[in-house]
């Protein structure tokens, strides 16, 4: 795979401020042909479509006269409301946010070939199908699931055929048609790793080895670090020949392990092998874990607590049986036993235990930024007014608490479109059952050579007698494919969307760490200042690497889906701000990639 082997390290010195605006993409040809068929279908008269161009509509809606009726004005005399200009107006703005959206025009959509290289599909995620006694999906219930997807048909949804009483998660969801920002179809994502390939080998390896942490402490995770499993754990990655996680200076280090990454696809290579890896500004950067899961979030006159309930030790899909049974959508029968006594996320386990139900999320994060009074971004049109203020309408928390609720689910239908309709990968649990069975029943499945020959496989086996990768949670991985990760298009779209809303150069105030010597409290954090944009990177990071840490996900299904929800956000912020009557210069904020773009 032709790709960047070294992430580009991004720091605020770096960020190429180009006031881009992402109206500036050209259209696509299939763009404009899906927009004319788009208002040959809708039936709109020439002069409306004219009108768009141009900026006067014609609305085929009449208004009836009311009689005698006195309407509302906004003052006395002559300047009585215009209704039906008003109305106007906001059919103008629908049609503009639809052209808009319909110019970007639909991506290829390549894979990496794996479901038609291998014909029983063991690279395909199947789980929740009947399968046979190697794990391999009975190929009727496969093609159940193919022929829903291809007909998108209700009925035949119905009619997939499950081995267990567990149900796939949300087929339908990406077929909706949002009416806010790019439709599912519309963003493309690079080629996931084939199965036999060194990158996805140098994945496997990473996931072992965050199963073999799951007790350390994440201040371990630094340069000065005395743990041996951690620098076990760098010498092992730092031997793989196509390892994309972040580096410094080339090389891997305890202060970038298990640390989050991004990736872009390239727009000009339509084959989606051509990656830009980045590092997003803040995430290398100081403590592991975010400010923003430190601190206590007031939600009017409650507060919640930033203490949560941890997981002791326990792994499950270890058993051959157990995991046979799950993948064929069955229950382990176990449970997750937890600690009494609540802390402050300190291990990797509990950071993998916190990504697995979540918390307040993203929307604490906004409530924490409201409570402590940081500024909204510099653009905010209100910021400078003599005579007014924002509200829920427009340019206040309320207003953007609303978009940061609605935005999850557009993301996730771009996100499960990706999932269902085009890579459908296999997930890490699937993976491991390959090895297994290559190791064991020398079944000549196409296992790279460096993850059947890492110190992370040899370690599991001493430690839990297995070749399956252990798991933290009892279920394994939802039922969606693997690729890209839903949960980091959520952390990306509601994060870009705070740093649209609030100054992401403010310095929080009074940062702390966990008390390494009693976690159930916290200590004050002395070092270099963190920044509102670099902490809302690291939260985001912490909760996509956190559901790796499960072992539910891989390296760039995280990194990829980060970039979705990025795009996602963008778009919305296109659209939303069609609607404003307030003189307005966009949303400028910095993306994952370290570039100013203004919306």
């Amino acid at each position: 795979m032709a790709s960047e082997h070294n992430f580009e390290r991004v720091s605020s010195d770096k960020i190429q401020k180009q006031g881009v605006t992402t109206e500036n993409r050209k259209p696509s040809s299939m763009g404009r042909l899906n927009r004319r068929s788009f208002l040959g279908r809708a039936g709109l008269l020439t002069a409306t479509a004219t009108g768009i161009a141009t900026g006067i509509i014609t609305s085929p809606i009449s208004f009836k006269k009311r009689g005698n009726i006195v309407l509302a004005q906004t003052t006395l005399g002559q300047y009585s409301f215009d209704y039906e200009g008003f109305s106007q107006k906001a059919y103008q703005v629908r049609l503009q946010a639809a052209k808009l959206e319909l110019d970007f025009g639909t991506p290829p959509h390549p894979t990496n070939g794996d479901e038609e290289r291998y014909p029983n599909k063991i690279a395909t995620d199947t789980r929740g199908l009947p399968h046979d006694e190697r794990g391999e999906v009975k190929l009727d219930a496969y093609n159940s699931l193919i022929k829903a997807l291809t007909t998108k048909n209700p009925d035949d949804f119905e009619n997939i055929i499950l081995g267990g009483a567990r149900k796939l998660v949300n087929p339908q969801g990406p077929l909706a048609l949002s009416l806010e920002g790019l439709n599912a179809a519309q963003i493309a994502i690079p080629v996931p790793p084939t199965v036999d390939s060194a990158e996805q080998a140098a994945e496997a390896v990473e996931i072992y080895w965050k199963a073999l942490l799951r007790e350390v402490p994440l201040n371990k995770l630094q340069d000065n670090t005395d743990d041996a499993k951690v620098l076990a754990a760098v010498e092992d990655l730092n031997k793989l020949s196509e390892f994309r996680g972040p580096k410094q200076n080339g090389s891997v280090t305890p202060q970038t392990l298990f640390r989050s990454s991004v990736i872009y696809v390239d727009p000009n290579d339509p084959s989606g092998k051509t990656t830009k890896h980045v590092v997003p500004p803040g995430v290398s950067e100081g403590p592991y874990i975010s400010q923003f899961l430190l601190r206590q979030i007031p939600y009017n006159t409650q507060f919640i607590s930033p203490l949560i309930r941890t997981a002791l030790p326990g792994d499950f899909l270890t058993d051959y049986n157990e995991w046979l049974t799950v993948q064929n959508g069955g229950s382990s029968g176990k449970s997750i036993q937890y600690d009494p006594v609540r802390r402050y996320i300190f291990t990797v386990r509990d950071l993998a235990e916190y990504a697995h139900i979540g918390g307040a999320l993203f929307f604490g994060a906004f409530l924490i930024l409201s409570g402590i009074g940081a500024p909204l971004n510099p653009g905010n049109p209100y910021l400078n007014s003599k005579t007014q203020q924002g509200s829920a309408a427009t340019h206040a928390t309320a207003h953007y608490q609303a978009l940061l609720n609605l935005a999850p689910s557009r993301a996730i239908r771009a996100n499960y479109w990706q999932k269902f309709y085009v890579h459908r990968r296999l997930r890490p649990e699937a993976y491991g059952g390959l090895i297994y069975h290559k190791l064991i029943n020398k079944v000549d499945y196409p296992i790279h050579s460096e993850i059947l020959n890492s110190k992370a496989l040899a370690q599991t086996f001493s430690t839990f007698g297995t070749y399956l990768l252990p798991q933290a949670y009892p279920e394994g991985a939802p039922f969606h494919s693997s690729y890209p990760a839903g949960s980091a298009s959520i952390a990306g779209v509601q994060v870009t969307l705070l740093k649209a809303f609030f100054d992401e150069n403010f310095v929080l105030p009074d940062p702390v760490v966990p008390d390494p010597n009693d976690p159930t409290k916290v200590i004050p954090y002395n070092g270099p200042a963190l920044t509102v944009g670099g902490e809302l990177n690291k939260f985001a990071s912490n909760y996509v690497i956190g559901r790796n840490l499960g072992g539910i996900h891989w390296r760039s299904d995280g990194a990829a889906g980060l970039a979705v929800g990025e795009e996602i956000a963008i778009s919305i912020l296109r659209d939303e701000r069609l609607g404003y009557n307030e003189k307005f210069d966009g949303f400028t904020f910095t993306k994952f990639d370290g570039t100013k773009v203004t919306v």
